[in-house]
């Protein structure tokens, strides 16, 4: 699948220390995670970025979604977070050119109990990528929908988190306890931890609620809030469900655009931060 340059203008070039570590990360669940997930990873393999989409989600949704069947995930993210495999043991190649995925599996659920009395257990997932010699542009990783010891270790392996916000009611009060965590966290664990973005998903331009609940975001956050919104679209459902990325599934539907769109900004960003350094 190739995309016009055209539609990106003039994206960042590759940074001199990569990959760069993305979490995508919301405690709240339903708020298309996952799916900005798998299809900004996507858009970036698109424009040749070399990508590695880590699961760290015990449903392994993310997994599913990119057609990794559950009886293929022989060595997962698990299994790299204990610490009894290396991460490129664990990573498996995707329908996808340039993209590929660190598979999930539901024994993952169980890593925050095992990993309690574990020394520098928040270290975990830091220590997996940074041993492995990755040869990624981007390293997207998937949180579970909770601030558990899971999504503390993406935060702490992280340079940057990207906050997917679903245009609703609540909305506002759960991103500002995340920023709360994303501040400790770079207090006391990750100095360098940053916000790359907060994108508005499923918005519904029928519903008076979304502008209401962008606005009250943009007014709050300012520009740390992409200017790409994911509209509410029938073809981001059914995408998973055939094991694909919307952009595979159709790539001329709303949906798959505004992820086009949220790549370009997400790529804009970073060359305005390698820029600035």
């Amino acid at each position: 699948m190739t995309l016009a340059p055209a539609q990106f203008d003039a994206l960042v070039p590759d940074a001199a220390s990569l990959p760069r570590i993305i979490a995508i990360a919301n405690q709240k669940g339903g708020v298309g995670k996952t799916t900005t997930a798998i299809n900004l990873a996507t858009a970036l393999a698109a424009v040749d970025k070399k990508v590695l989409l880590f699961d760290l989600d015990p449903q392994g949704n993310a997994s599913t979604g990119l057609g990794i069947p559950r009886q293929s995930r022989s060595v997962t993210s698990y299994q790299v977070l204990i610490g009894e495999q290396p991460v490129g043991a664990a990573i498996v190649p995707t329908k996808v050119p340039q993209l590929s995925v660190v598979p999930a599996s539901v024994d993952l659920s169980g890593a925050e109990i095992e990993l309690v009395g574990a020394e520098r257990r928040e270290y975990r997932l830091r220590q997996a990528l940074a041993g492995a010699a990755l040869p990624y542009d981007y390293v997207l990783i998937d949180c579970p929908p909770s601030l558990g010891l899971l999504t503390l270790n993406a935060l702490v392996a992280a340079q940057a988190v990207l906050v997917p916000l679903q245009c609703e009611f609540y909305a506002l009060e759960g991103l500002s306890h995340l920023v709360r965590t994303i501040e400790r966290v770079k207090r006391h664990l990750n100095p360098t931890l940053e916000i790359q973005g907060v994108v508005l998903t499923m918005f519904d331009k029928r519903n008076n609620l979304s502008d209401m609940v962008a606005a009250d975001v943009r007014g709050h956050f300012g520009d740390k809030v992409y200017e790409t919104v994911i509209p509410r679209n029938v073809r981001i459902s059914e995408a998973p469900s055939h094991g694909k990325p919307v952009l595979l599934y159709d790539l001329r539907c709303p949906g798959s655009q505004a992820y086009v769109h949220l790549a370009g900004e997400v790529l804009r960003r970073e060359r305005i931060r390698l820029s600035a350094a």
